[in-house]
C-alpha cells in the first residue's frame, strides 16, 4: 500500500515543515509576549522580560519596575498565559485524533459531550465531595467525568444505529445536553456563594491560573501527546478505514477506544482549570490540514501549536474587548467556532 502512495518530494516536504514550525514558534512567542502584556494594565516587553530573566536567574536585570507590575506579570498574567496555550494545544489535539479515529470531520471534545462530561465531574468535586485528596481531586473527578460522558455518547451511537458521521455527532450533543443537565442539577443544590464562581467558570474561564496548579494540564498534556505521537501512523490508517487499518495490523476497537480514553484524560484535565471552552478542537485541526496536509505526523504538533497560538489571542479579546470587564473565553471561541462551524458545513455541503 505505502508504495502506491503519492507523495510530495521528501526534501520540499520537510522544508515546509521546518518553515511551518519555526514561523509557528515565532508567532507563539510573540504572542506570548502580547497576552502578558496588555490587560488594564498596560506593561511594555521589556518589563515582561526583564521580570522572567529575573525570576530564571535572580539580579540577571536590573529591577527598574514597581513590585506591583512584577505581581501582574508573575502571578497573574504568565501563569494566566500558560494554562491558555496547554489548554489550546490540548483541546486541538485531541479534537484531530477524534476526528481520525471517527473519520468525522464534526468530531469534537466539545460537541461529543467530553467536554460536559469533565464539567460535570469537576463541579462534582467543587461543590459536593470537597478536595478531599488535595488538588488532584478536580482534574480526576473531571477526567471520570469526561470518561463516562465519552462512554455514554459511544453506548447511545451503538444503541440507536447511529453508525455515520453526522449521527455520532448529533448523540454526542443530546447527551452533552443530558449531562449539563445534571450538572445544572448540583450547582442548583450546592452551596450559593460557590455556585456563582462555578457558572463563571462554566463559561470558559483562565483567571484562576495559578503556578502551583499548572504540573497536573502540563503531565496530562505532555503524557499524552507523547502516546498519541507515537501512533501517529495508526491515525494515519483510521482515516482511510477500519478495514485498511486492519490489515496493517492495528487492532481497530482497541486503539479507538484507547484514543477515547486518551482524549477524554486531556479533556478532563483541562476543563478542571479552564471550564468549558468550546470548537478549538474542532476548528484547529482542519486549519493545520489546510496548511501542512493530512499526515499525522505534522498535524498533531501543528495542531498543538496553532491550538495554542489561538486560545492566548482568544484570551487577549476576552481581557481586552470590555477591559476592564474580563469576558470568559469560552463566548470568544464561541462565537468564532459558531461561525467556522457553519462555513464547515456549507464547505462540506459544496463537495
Amino acid at each position: 500500500m505505502s508504495e502506491t502512495k503519492i507523495t510530495p518530494p521528501p526534501v520540499r516536504r520537510s522544508r515546509g515543515t521546518l518553515a511551518f514550525t519555526l514561523g509557528g514558534l515565532a508567532v507563539l512567542l510573540v504572542s506570548l509576549s502580547f497576552a502578558i502584556s496588555v490587560g488594564a494594565v498596560q506593561i511594555p516587553l521589556s518589563t515582561v522580560w526583564g521580570i522572567f530573566l529575573n525570576k530564571v536567574s535572580p539580579d540577571l536585570v536590573e529591577e527598574i519596575w514597581s513590585p506591583g507590575r512584577e505581581a501582574i506579570v508573575w502571578e497573574i498574567r504568565f501563569p494566566r498565559a500558560l494554562l491558555a496555550m496547554m489548554v489550546g494545544a490540548g483541546l486541538a489535539m485531541v479534537g484531530a485524533s477524534l476526528q481520525a479515529v471517527t473519520r468525522n470531520p464534526l468530531a469534537d471534545p466539545h460537541l461529543l459531550g467530553i467536554s460536559s462530561g469533565g464539567a460535570f465531574g469537576a463541579i462534582l468535586a467543587l461543590l459536593h465531595t470537597g478536595l478531599f485528596i488535595g488538588l488532584l481531586t478536580v482534574p480526576l473527578f473531571a477526567f471520570l467525568g469526561a470518561l463516562g460522558a465519552t462512554m455514554i455518547v459511544l453506548g447511545v451511537s451503538r444503541f440507536a444505529d447511529a453508525t455515520s458521521a453526522d449521527r455520532l455527532v448529533l448523540a454526542g450533543v443530546a447527551v452533552s445536553f443530558i449531562i449539563m443537565a445534571g450538572a445544572n442539577v448540583l450547582i442548583f443544590l450546592g452551596d450559593p456563594r460557590a455556585a456563582h464562581v462555578v457558572v463563571f467558570w462554566m463559561l470558559g474561564g483562565l483567571g484562576l491560573a495559578q503556578w502551583s496548579q499548572l504540573l497536573y494540564p502540563f503531565v496530562a498534556l505532555l503524557t499524552c501527546a507523547i502516546w498519541l505521537m507515537v501512533r501517529a501512523g495508526d491515525l494515519n490508517a483510521m482515516t482511510v478505514g477500519d478495514e485498511t487499518a486492519s490489515t496493517l495490523g492495528i487492532p481497530v476497537a482497541r486503539f479507538r477506544l484507547a484514543t477515547f480514553v486518551v482524549g477524554a484524560l486531556i479533556t478532563g484535565v483541562m476543563v478542571a482549570f479552564s471550564g468549558i471552552i468550546g470548537f478549538v478542537g474542532l476548528m484547529v485541526p482542519h486549519v493545520v490540514r489546510m496548511i501542512v496536509g493530512g499526515d499525522y505526523r505534522r498535524v498533531l504538533p501543528g495542531s498543538a501549536l496553532i491550538g495554542a497560538v489561538f486560545l492566548l489571542w482568544a484570551d487577549i479579546a476576552a481581557r481586552t474587548v470590555m477591559a476592564p470587564e474580563d469576558i470568559p473565553v469560552g463566548i470568544v471561541t464561541g462565537l468564532v467556532g459558531g461561525v467556522f462551524f457553519v462555513w464547515l458545513l456549507r464547505r462540506k455541503q459544496t463537495r
